[in-house]
């Protein structure tokens, strides 16, 4: 009787279960899941999730990495991109290209990456385009509008 009510309790809730590559696997290929993933193995491709990402200190990535959190402590190369938060522990090693929504960095770990930071909502080229060409108002601590007024000076 109350096993059934249990089983019924987990079935609804996709994305609960934990996917574990552990030390010595090596997968080539892409890998998706509704579930959050504990790598302390190797993958060579894109891993997409939309929960949450942990790669342990034995883990590698090199590929694409899609989720919501990530909390990495291995090494990484390739394209990031996180919604929320990114988490870089001691002993991260990053390299390529970084899209997060927030970024929390312990002293010792290496990013050699180009990082953006958004909330998550991707932003147009033509407003972007818009922003940076609208420099009627400046701000008072814009470096680069002092810059000009010394060089006409």
């Amino acid at each position: 009787m109350f096993s059934e009510k249990k089983e019924k309790r987990i079935a609804a809730e996709p994305g609960s279960a934990q996917n574990r590559i552990n030390e010595g696997t090596k997968l080539k290929g892409d890998v998706s899941s509704t579930g959050f993933f504990r790598i302390d193995g190797t993958i060579e491709g894109n891993v997409k999730t939309p929960s949450k990402v942990v790669l342990g200190k034995t883990g590698v990535i090199i590929g694409t990495l899609t989720c919501e959190n990530a909390d990495i402590e291995g090494r990484f190369e390739g394209n990031l991109q996180i919604s929320g938060t990114l988490s870089l522990r001691s002993t991260a090693v990053i390299e390529g290209d970084v899209t997060v929504g927030k970024l929390s960095v312990e002293p010792g770990a290496t990013m050699n990456a180009s990082c953006v930071m958004q909330d998550g909502k991707s932003k147009s080229k033509t407003a972007e385009t818009q922003l940076n060409t609208d420099t009627s108002k400046t701000h008072p601590f814009d470096r680069n509008h002092e810059v000009k007024k010394v060089a006409e000076s």
